[in-house]
């Protein structure tokens, strides 16, 4: 494994509430804003490793990126759906 495209990635944990109970809206956007930075730092990685021929890591990388990104639109769906304001502007404009 390619330690500089690794410790490149660093972690975003300050976005995601302390106890993991999802109870709020805002908590459900702070969970996709994690996914999808991790998702950033992933696609970086793998962009470096290709860069360096590592081929095996780039393609780790991508994939792990992949799985953040699904896990952001998760989140990101959630809390559309979980917002009760957001129904109601949506109705306002059509």
């Amino acid at each position: 494994m390619n330690q500089n495209t690794d410790t490149a990635l660093g972690t975003d944990d300050a976005f995601l509430p302390e106890d993991a109970d999802f109870e709020s809206v805002g908590d459900h956007h702070r969970a996709a804003a994690h996914h999808f930075a991790a998702a950033a730092r992933h696609h970086l990685a793998a962009a470096a490793a290709d860069d360096e021929g590592d081929t095996e890591t780039a393609d780790r990388h991508s994939f792990l990126a992949y799985r953040q990104r699904l896990n952001g639109v998760q989140y990101a769906e959630i809390a559309v759906m979980d917002s009760e304001s957001a129904e109601d502007v949506i109705e306002s404009r059509l």
